[in-house]
């Protein structure tokens, strides 16, 4: 997927969502098919943690 078609990215050092890779790699979560999606990466990342987690308690 390319910039123009949605690629969002969550900037963990400033809190910005960006269209593009726009931050250092380190620095983003991503890519997320729009804005919204990016503005929930850390709830989005917790979500998947804790699922993974049930799965290893099975």
């Amino acid at each position: 997927m390319s910039a123009t078609t949605g690629d969002w990215y969550y900037n963990v050092t400033t809190g910005e969502v960006t269209k593009g890779k726009v931050a250092h790699a380190l620095d983003r979560m991503g890519p997320y098919p729009d804005e919204a999606s990016a503005r929930r990466a850390l709830e989005i990342a917790a979500e998947r943690n804790a699922a993974a987690d049930a799965e290893d308690e099975d």
